[in-house]
């Protein structure tokens, strides 16, 4: 049994930073979220679906970090996905450039067993009878939704669309999103309320993330601001928020309040955002340090 499975698309990131040419970066919450999650010490799968163009390269660099990818399918007729994500003056642009085939229910062996699968679609890759299957393989479900409430233009430009189907939340028992992910799924107005309609679908950890004002976190004992860690110098915040919450859930497994776990989270996106694309995070004596500045910023409201 793993700890920690993601279930999602790879994606190759084409990063344009500013006047930089694009470079070429595998990305994706599978790399982000089991890199932060491996990082803690968590096992780590991967349940995703590539195309020719996901090189051995790749793959070999994910194993020798310790990432599973036992339940890998690479689709020779396919492409991997793959987005230009454009950075100008702090705001970002995501343009769909290729999109691999759907991840289906019988793409998850019934082997495989884990203490949370963490469902992360990218470009509505995961439908309701995937979620179904994952369900009954994990004793948790976590949700990032942010490819449950994405639309493509005929350009592949992305915006943010209503959620077709909000119910198949009621799956899941943990819920990262952005803000404005979290008022497209629920057409809520404010924050407060999109927080308590998520809770109504029986999600009892929402987390939301707010860039550098931190990130909100509701549960049974209480709503708490986790302020943001302060990088020594921030690169490309592309997979922060899968950073963070591949650092959360792997604390949340150690039987961590969930405050504490909200602030490793913090701190791991914190590291990550320093440098261009996916890394090892730093010894996690690191990760725990910045935490536990964060931890002492904690407020309650």
């Amino acid at each position: 049994m793993f700890d920690i499975v993601t279930l999602g698309h790879f994606s190759i990131d084409m990063i344009e930073l500013g006047a930089e040419p694009p470079r070429r970066i595998l990305g994706g919450p599978p790399t982000y979220v089991s890199l932060a999650a491996r990082t803690l010490g968590a096992s780590v799968s991967v349940v995703s679906k590539v195309g020719r163009d996901f090189s051995y390269e790749y793959r070999r660099w994910l194993e020798t970090r310790g990432i599973d990818l036992s339940p890998l399918k690479i689709v020779p007729d396919a492409q991997t996905t793959s987005f230009l994500l454009k950075y100008t003056r702090g705001k970002r642009r995501l343009r769909l450039l290729n999109r691999a085939p759907p991840i289906e229910a019988e793409d998850l062996p019934d082997w495989l067993h884990a203490k949370i699968i963490h469902v992360a679609p990218i470009a509505g890759e995961v439908d309701g009878e995937t979620v179904s299957k994952a369900k009954g393989l994990a004793g948790i479900l976590s949700v990032d939704p942010q490819g449950f409430v994405r639309a493509f233009n005929h350009e592949g430009w992305t915006r943010l669309a209503s959620m077709e189907n909000p119910k198949i939340l009621k799956a899941f028992s943990i819920l990262k999103a952005s803000v404005e992910e979290a008022e497209a799924i629920t057409g809520a107005s404010n924050l407060s309320s999109a927080v308590r309609k998520v809770h109504g679908f029986g999600v009892e950890i929402v987390i939301l993330t707010m860039g550098v004002e931190g990130a909100l976190l509701s549960h049974g004992n209480g709503t708490y601001r986790v302020p943001s860690c302060k990088p020594e110098v921030v690169r490309d915040t592309t997979g922060a928020g899968d950073v963070f919450i591949g650092a959360f859930l792997a604390e949340y497994l150690k039987g961590r309040d969930p405050v504490w776990c909200a602030c490793v989270g913090s701190a791991a996106a914190s590291i990550i955002i320093e440098s261009v694309g996916p890394s090892t995070l730093r010894d996690r004596k690191d990760v725990y340090e910045r935490a536990r500045g964060a931890y002492e910023g904690v407020v309650k409201v």
